[in-house]
């Protein structure tokens, strides 16, 4: 152990200290938060330092469910035609304050419009600010969706949409809905301060933001004001560590009570240790290689399914996954309604590969896979996977550069519609739904966003658009099986696997769910004493 990493531990350490008498949770998160404005990002592991534990959304997921409950909202109500949503708010909700900022009035419509206008309004003076690109409302089609949005009065909130949305309500609860304070807005901006909504964030949740250490430390104190059931803990701490096998010191040592993303190496000598227990699901999830569709000669499917085929994620599954996760065959987890068992994965073939390649005129083909920096449940070792398939490409003649990024940068220059050569990414689910894999990641409102195969097929989206707006599940369902066939028959994605989910924690730990949408959330996690 490296002496910088004692000295960190050790200030970490006498930092917890002071505030465990007051009952303090400690999370050894997996990375730094890319910022602590939810509806800019994508992450997971800015959701679970930003939109989890400061922010509260129209609609709220039952934890470890999809089952959509109320929120902000205590009720609503949706036309018969599907095209008008009326939100009935909840009154006496209390924002947040900071050295900054103290609000003069709870939560109300105002916040409601603010929150979602300056997401798809070009001309509110929010949408640049702090460079923000809202990936997820382009990416799910939102200025489309949403016509407008009316103020009935302070407590009533009508949406407005062009057409039926089958997912909306979920679509709500999601981290880019999260409800800011137009108040505190308005005041950031008077001051020449915007930015702050990103870097001191004010919500309505069950912990206020405190400080962050960047790379190191974010701090949360208990909301006593908070409107639903106030937090079990005084104090939240995220150590942010990420390196798999020193979390597993910091459990093992006390240091932290949940950790992120163990390597599934270490997973067996876990569950034999009787001081840490293992929560263990299946993962709504799927781990993929999104290939750039407009640049040749990915831009050819033969090309793409070639490749594919090259791929032995047989022994990715072994050798990374060691046992945590099964071979993916299509873009959503076989545990979602939609799944369609009966399409048939490419087969490992490295000598059909190279005949393939050599028929569309390819020869001596160079290429780019991007390795991401950070661990996720759906690739627990993003590096060890690409260079598998680096040695996988060698064997038909494909020559392979890996590229790695710190993890925000990553995620935004792998947006890029011009990005060279392939990016690993996955996908935990949001809502439960098949569109927020579909439609998000390869819909054509996406490419230049969530989308990072850059893929706009037509007949593919036309299925996708009119699954959006019926509300018979089972119509749905068959719309979006027909999908998986062109995706599978188009490969702009190789689909190399889903996870299994597992969270060690401390034995004194009592109240974490695993959530099936991938989140951390701990309002309702305590310590026994």
């Amino acid at each position: 152990m490296s002496l910088k990493h004692v000295l960190t531990t050790s200030l970490l350490m006498a930092a917890l200290g002071g505030a465990a008498s007051a009952q303090s949770l400690v999370y050894c998160s997996e990375g730094s938060p890319e910022g602590f404005d939810p509806a800019l990002y994508t992450a997971g592991t800015t959701f679970d330092a930003s939109s989890h534990p400061i922010f509260d959304h129209l609609t709220e997921f039952k934890v470890g469910t999809t089952e959509v409950l109320p929120g902000l909202a205590e009720s609503w109500e949706v036309s018969e035609d599907g095209k008008t949503v009326t939100f009935n708010l909840r009154k006496g909700v209390k924002f947040h304050s900071n050295d900054q900022f103290t609000p003069t009035r709870d939560f109300n419509a105002d916040d409601v419009i603010f929150t979602f206008d300056r997401q798809g309004n070009p001309e509110n003076p929010y949408n640049s600010v702090s460079g923000g690109t809202f990936e997820y409302f382009a990416s799910m089609s939102m200025p489309e969706l949403v016509e407008s949005i009316e103020k009935v009065d302070d407590y009533t909130v009508v949406f407005h949409l062009t057409r039926p949305e089958a997912p909306f309500l979920a679509n709500m609860a999601m981290d880019f809905a999260s409800i800011q304070s137009k108040e505190y807005a308005d005041a950031m901006m008077e001051a020449g301060t915007p930015e702050m909504l990103n870097q001191a964030p004010i919500g309505t949740g069950p912990f206020t933001f405190q400080a962050y250490q960047k790379d190191a430390v974010i701090r949360y104190l208990r909301n006593d004001e908070y409107f639903g059931d106030k937090a079990k803990v005084e104090s939240l701490i995220f150590a942010i560590t990420p390196d798999a096998s020193v979390r597993y010191q910091k459990v093992q040592a006390g240091e932290c009570h949940i950790m992120a993303y163990p390597n599934p190496a270490d997973v067996q000598a876990m569950k034999d240790d009787e001081n840490i227990v293992v929560m263990e699901q299946e993962g709504l999830n799927v781990g993929y290689l999104a290939y750039n569709t407009l640049v040749p000669p990915f831009d050819n499917a033969k090309v793409r399914k070639a490749l594919n085929m090259a791929i032995d994620k047989q022994s990715i599954i072994d050798v990374v996954f060691q046992g945590s996760g099964q071979i993916a065959k299509n873009p959503i987890p076989p545990t979602m309604w939609s799944y369609n068992d009966a399409i048939e994965d490419d087969a490992y073939d490295p000598e059909a590969a190279k005949a393939m390649l050599a028929e569309e005129g390819v020869e001596n083909l160079s290429m780019k896979i991007w390795a991401m920096p950070v661990q996720r449940p759906y690739n627990p070792n993003a590096r060890r996977m690409a260079e598998l398939m680096q040695a996988d490409m060698a064997k038909v003649g494909v020559d392979v550069e890996i590229v790695s990024y710190e993890w925000g940068e990553y995620l935004e220059r792998s947006k890029d519609k011009d990005r060279d050569g392939a990016v690993l990414l996955g996908w935990t689910g949001d809502n439960g739904d098949p569109d927020n894999f579909l439609a998000v990641l390869l819909g054509c409102d996406g490419v230049g966003a969530a989308n990072r195969a850059q893929w706009c097929n037509e007949e593919f989206d036309a299925k996708l658009q009119e699954a959006k707006v019926l509300s018979d599940q089972a119509a749905r369902a068959k719309l979006y099986e027909e999908a998986q066939v062109i995706f599978k028959e188009q490969a702009p994605w190789a689909t190399i696997a889903h996870s299994v989910v597992y969270m060690p924690m401390r034995p004194e730990v009592e109240g974490y769910v695993v959530h099936p949408l991938g989140g951390h959330i701990f309002n309702q996690v305590g310590l026994k004493q």
